[in-house]
């Protein structure tokens, strides 16, 4: 497939498995905790890429192995635990209106640690967006109260994402997208969401009923498309793209996930609406011209 077309669909595709998983996420919230949500998230997907990175364990980047460590923890760790902690206290719109600041990050991680050449453009977009996150952290809820700490979570986990997207494309680009994936998953990440499993009581207070199988099936869909496959298409964008090409995924999975919002009984404030269409905006005119 030519790669300027290539890249257009697995945008669209991500957007989707994206934009969908904050539903997932807050229907598997009914069923587990937000640590054991996190942590089967990353162990399903671990399990199940583990064959395919045993089979090229000889191509194993062992000299690119902290970078490797530092986009498997930042990318694929860290946030997980985040957003099902943040959306214990916000809606899933909410989350998916908030990680819409991923160019944002994207672009500050590049220009101080990667040396990627920032524009005034991008920096007035930045300011932009950054004035409606925070209308969002001070709006509320439904009930008027103040949602400043789950934002804040939200926010850490996309700079997080940020991180890991500038260090994959700087340090990894060379790794096939999948076999990056299954190294992430299996060979980094299995022990330490195994550990987060046990610590989060949740073999202890096992209880093999019908509440237990339908959360199973809701993290299972979240770690098999939201988490294994889009980390899979995510890695084969950044490899034909750019970093901020790649984080603006993020523009059109707000819209996913406030439809499934919608569709679910989720509200959105005024004040909430006001500052996500600020950071669509300014993610807008930060990304108009900017790629020739």
């Amino acid at each position: 497939m030519n790669p300027v077309r290539e890249r257009w669909v697995l945008l669209i595709a991500l957007s989707i498995i994206w934009g969908s998983s904050f539903i997932l996420i807050k229907k598997s919230l009914d069923h587990f905790t937000a640590y054991q949500v996190g942590a089967l998230r990353v162990l399903i997907a671990g399990f199940l890429l583990l064959p395919l990175a045993i089979s090229h364990r000889s191509k194993f980047p062992r000299r690119h192995l902290k970078w490797l460590i530092l986009a498997a923890v930042t990318g694929n760790f860290i946030p997980m635990f985040l957003f099902p902690i943040a959306e214990k206290s916000v809606s899933s719109s909410i989350a998916g209106i908030v990680n819409s600041m991923m160019p944002i990050f994207v672009i500050i991680v590049g220009s101080l640690v990667w040396k990627f050449a920032t524009s005034k453009r991008q920096l007035i977009g930045v300011a932009i967006s950054f004035s409606g996150a925070c209308i969002l952290a001070l709006s509320g809820g439904t009930g008027g109260d103040l949602k400043l700490v789950p934002v804040v979570l939200l926010l850490v986990a996309t700079l997080c994402y940020a991180i890991s997207m500038t260090t994959v494309k700087s340090k990894l680009h060379q790794v096939p997208a999948k076999i990056l994936s299954a190294y992430v998953f299996s060979f980094v990440l299995i022990m330490p969401s195994l550990l987060a499993l046990v610590l989060s009581g949740f073999f202890t207070d096992l209880h093999a009923d019908r509440s237990f199988f339908i959360g199973l099936g809701f993290v299972s869909l979240l770690s098999i498309f939201g988490t294994g496959l889009a980390m899979m298409l995510n890695y084969r964008l950044l490899s034909i793209s750019t970093p901020l090409f790649a984080s603006t995924v993020t523009l059109l999975m707000p819209i996913v996930a406030v439809l499934w919002g919608v569709l679910d009984g989720e509200v959105l404030t005024p004040k909430q609406v006001v500052g996500a269409v600020i950071i669509l905006a300014g993610l807008i005119f930060l990304r108009a011209k900017q790629e020739k």
